[in-house]
């Protein structure tokens, strides 16, 4: 890759992402990866972050092992989510001497895509375990791993179902609104690092492997641009919120679209 002032934004800078192994998070790492960072990954299952970690170096056979490792880390347990997060912090800043630069968080669980009639207090809380609890967590914890500059950013994720709700879907809506407030209040928080929100639209990944095809074809005729969002796609969002020095407390949008709709 050429050098120059804007290619080089991200060369030599040490990025954690959850999420990593499949869809928008890989393809954040492959971004990453691409524009000469380390970076660290997380994940909830050992066989899928290896799998990401070797499809990666097939596909960039000259990548040095030293830019790109991974670690399990489990955030959908609230007793010991504080715990995992500090290991993971620590395991990716060697014990806090490399810090980090940047931070993206697309990490989610299952949809809790329930009618309104069934949904109970448990149904509510475990909802918001991995999507909002998470990274207000692992904001209390990093400014300790952390590079303290504008120059860094944690970027985390809400989705375009908080602007515009479908059917049985309150509970997602509600934290995806919530994970665009909470941006706000940590980017003041934990200012001068940068934190934003990017709020994807339907975009073709593995969780969408298993939709009916009549679902994928309304997704698809409810944008503008007559196509699903690629993780390639949105991997330019989370980059630019990196890239960025002057972007804070921000949504970025990305939804071919949808709200237009």
């Amino acid at each position: 890759m050429s050098s120059g002032k804007y290619i080089d934004k991200l060369k030599g800078s040490r990025v954690l992402i959850f999420g990593a192994t499949s869809g928008i998070g890989f393809g954040i790492l492959e971004a990453s990866v691409e524009y000469g960072a380390t970076v660290i990954i997380s994940g909830s299952n050992e066989a899928k972050l290896s799998r990401a970690i070797e499809k990666l170096k097939a596909s960039h056979p000259k990548l040095s092992s030293d830019n790109i490792k991974g670690q399990v880390c489990d955030l959908s347990h609230t007793d010991t989510l504080e715990a995992n997060l500090t290991s993971l912090l620590a395991f990716a800043t060697n014990n806090g001497v490399d810090k980090l630069n940047h931070i993206a968080f697309t990490a989610g669980d299952a949809l809790p895509l329930k009618p309104l009639a069934e949904i109970t207090p448990e149904i509510i809380q475990q909802a918001g375990v991995v999507r909002f609890i998470t990274p207000l967590m692992l904001a209390k914890l990093v400014p300790t791993y952390m590079v303290q500059s504008p120059d860094s950013s944690i970027t985390i994720t809400s989705g375009v179902i908080g602007a515009k709700p479908l059917p049985g879907w309150t509970i997602t809506a509600a934290y995806s609104s919530a994970q665009e407030g909470l941006a706000r209040g940590l980017a003041v928080d934990l200012a001068p690092v940068r934190v934003n929100c990017v709020s994807p639209g339907s975009v073709k990944t593995e969780l969408l492997a298993g939709a009916a095809d009549e679902v994928l074809e309304y997704m698809r005729l409810a944008t503008l641009t007559q196509r699903l969002g690629r993780p390639e796609d949105l991997a330019e969002v989370y980059l630019y919120a990196m890239k960025d020095g002057f972007v804070t407390g921000s949504t970025l949008h990305s939804n071919g679209g949808r709200l237009l709709v």
